[in-house]
């Protein structure tokens, strides 16, 4: 046989390997699928912190209206060890609520809209993810979650050194859930068994000593979704925690406003991997706010917060900003 004979035997069977090898390497790569990836579970209009509560409802009937924004940098970084992938690099969101106070209870519902989220496509571990593209132009309706929530005050008064209180939200899907989905701005389609309702309950504490006030609160989030293998993703359930300090004064002698400045530091862990490096969250805020502090009268609050990861896995972004505007009311019975 002439060796010219042989060399395209070779050829077709090198080709035909390599097609074989793409073939299989391409079948095994698997679409990751998104989550709901905020991790910023913001407090009920008119409680003071972004996350914690300061649990200070007293009176008669009140209540508070706020407009909540927020910007996070690199909120899903995935990496296997030789390469990363940001999966979503920018993540910006608006926020509106309204509460009703009455005594030491409240009763509220926000809703929240993405304004922009913006991320990367690729391949790691076996697993391919879509770029995210989300803006208001796009999808101007694209309210990516409704929250209704209850909180009560059971131990102490609205000043008192040490107050406890229980919180209970539901998280309601909104807009297109598939849409929602892939942007990571939802665990999934509302028609599957729970589907995207998450469920959160947190056992609330608060007080005041002095001029230092402190929150904080321990919780679970009931979430449905569980996509452990995918890198990056939720597993299940998780535990809640955060807490908040800071100094308390007066903005000037006569105009009753306050000033409150401090830290707020608030994560999650799964439990199927408690405390695991890859499923743990947690991130600070450095908070500040001006407040009115006169009873019987609508009253402004203004916050700004900066902050990020202190271990930025799961959610917890590199960096993010926030800032809030709430009118709030608090009348004597």
């Amino acid at each position: 046989m002439r060796s010219s004979d042989v060399r395209p035997g070779f050829a077709s069977l090198g080709t035909a390997l390599l097609l074989g090898a793409w073939s299989v390497t391409a079948h095994a790569q698997q679409q990751a699928r998104g989550f709901d990836l905020e991790r910023l579970y913001t407090s009920a209009p008119g409680a003071g912190w972004f996350a914690m509560d300061a649990l200070d409802m007293n009176g008669g009937l009140g209540g508070a209206v706020d407009l909540v924004a927020s910007y996070a940098r690199n909120p899903l970084r995935v990496t296997n060890g030789a390469r990363e992938l940001d999966v979503v690099s920018d993540e910006a969101f608006m926020q509106i609520g309204a509460a009703a106070t009455y005594d030491r209870f409240r009763l509220y519902v926000t809703f929240d809209t993405p304004i922009a989220v913006e991320g990367n496509g690729g391949s790691i571990d076996g697993y391919t993810f879509t770029a995210t593209s989300v803006d208001l132009a796009s999808a101007p309706d694209a309210v990516s979650h409704g929250r209704l929530g209850f909180d009560a005050r059971i131990l102490g008064g609205a000043t008192d050194t040490f107050r406890m209180g229980l919180g209970a939200q539901l998280l309601i899907p909104g807009g297109a859930p598939g849409a929602l989905q892939s942007n990571y701005l939802s665990d999934g389609p509302p028609t599957q068994a729970f589907g995207a309702y998450n469920a959160m309950l947190r056992v609330l504490f608060a007080g005041d000593l002095g001029a230092f006030t402190y929150a904080g609160h321990l919780g679970v989030d009931l979430r449905a979704l569980d996509e452990s293998p995918q890198p990056g993703s939720p597993e299940g359930s998780e535990a809640l925690f955060g807490l908040a300090g800071g100094a308390r004064f007066a903005l000037c002698g006569s105009c009753a406003k306050d000033v409150v400045v401090g830290p707020e530091i608030f994560g999650e862990t799964a439990f199927r991997s408690f405390l695991g490096t890859e499923t743990t969250g947690v991130e600070a805020l450095f908070t500040s706010r001006i407040e009115g502090t006169s009873e019987g009268k609508p009253q402004l609050r203004l916050k700004l917060g900066a902050g990020g990861g202190l271990d930025p896995h799961f959610g917890a972004p590199e960096a993010r900003f926030v800032f809030g505007i709430e009118l709030f009311e608090q009348r004597p019975k």
